[in-house]
């Protein structure tokens, strides 16, 4: 029996130190794709695929990611006593039901691996989605929800894949791949930031994962990886032979808005998507092309 998927990890912890000196008060997550920040895209994104716990992996200085899912009495009051209805609206994405949100601090920066062991407590014996915000994707049905979709035709272990550049990858986690029907691949074995002359393929893992939580036990474990960190890859690689391991190619464009480029262009794509500013920034765009 395949188990309901309600529960996500966010690890947030990271210092955003390629985006100082913006994030030097500021969580990273915290900064805005158009007008909403892209902690708030992952956890609607999560809704969407029928999440209904989460538990934000924080560090120091994080405090405003919490404080933003929370209700604000004070600014609400007084949009509803200025009748501004569509400012109040654009709220609603940003408000959790009690209790849905707690928090665990990742003290030390040891890796991904390490910040979801973080969050061991909260995850218990359940399947558990992972979400990097950093990671965003822009398609017709949420990634996550593509991703929760195969999980309930496979069951196990499924991460979201897409292709890149041979010479790329060196960047990602890359799948050894099996069987392979287009959409959905077997995969046979996980590399970390392979050379690409070493690379089994050239299919990487991006932010998003649904996870047996199994992979707790070979986390514990605290062995260093690829930059000496405890990487998630390498515990997930355990998991081969003993679950069903598959990636899902998804549909949609992912942006990575942890470097200034992908920031820059998702601000593009995903405004182009608003009907109410995609004409108003193709003409400004032309005074740049």
């Amino acid at each position: 029996m395949i188990k309901k998927l309600r529960k996500a990890v966010l690890p947030v912890a990271g210092l955003g130190t390629r985006f100082l000196p913006a994030t030097k008060a500021m969580a990273k997550e915290m900064l805005p794709v158009v007008d909403k920040p892209l902690i708030q895209y992952a956890v609607e994104e999560a809704r969407a695929a029928g999440i209904e716990q989460f538990c934000l992996v924080t560090g120091r200085g994080k405090t405003a990611l919490v404080e933003h899912f929370d209700v604000a009495f004070e600014l609400e009051a007084t949009l509803r006593d200025r009748d501004k209805k569509e400012a109040l609206a654009s709220l609603s994405g940003s408000h959790s039901e009690p209790g849905s949100i707690t928090t665990v601090r990742q003290q030390t920066p040891l890796g991904l691996g390490h910040a979801i062991w973080c969050a061991r407590a909260f995850i218990g014996d359940d399947p558990f989605a992972i979400l990097l915000p950093d990671d965003l994707v822009l398609s017709d049905k949420p990634c996550l929800q593509q991703l929760a979709e195969a999980y309930y035709e496979t069951g196990g272990n499924i991460v979201a894949v897409t292709e890149v550049p041979r010479e790329q990858t060196n960047r990602y986690g890359i799948l050894k791949t099996g069987s392979d029907d287009g959409r959905l691949v077997e995969v046979t074995g996980l590399v970390e930031k392979p050379a690409p002359k070493d690379a089994p393929s050239n299919l990487s893992i991006i932010g998003r994962y649904i996870l047996m939580p199994e992979v707790l036990g070979h986390l514990a474990r605290m062995e260093r990886g690829t930059g000496n960190e405890v990487q998630l890859t390498d515990g997930m690689a355990r998991l081969i032979g003993e679950q069903p391991f598959h990636g899902l190619r998804y549909e949609g464009r992912r942006f990575d808005c942890g470097n200034k480029i992908g920031f820059l262009e998702a601000q593009i794509a995903f405004a182009l998507k608003r009907p109410d500013l995609a004409d108003a920034v193709r003409a400004f765009l032309k005074n740049y092309t």
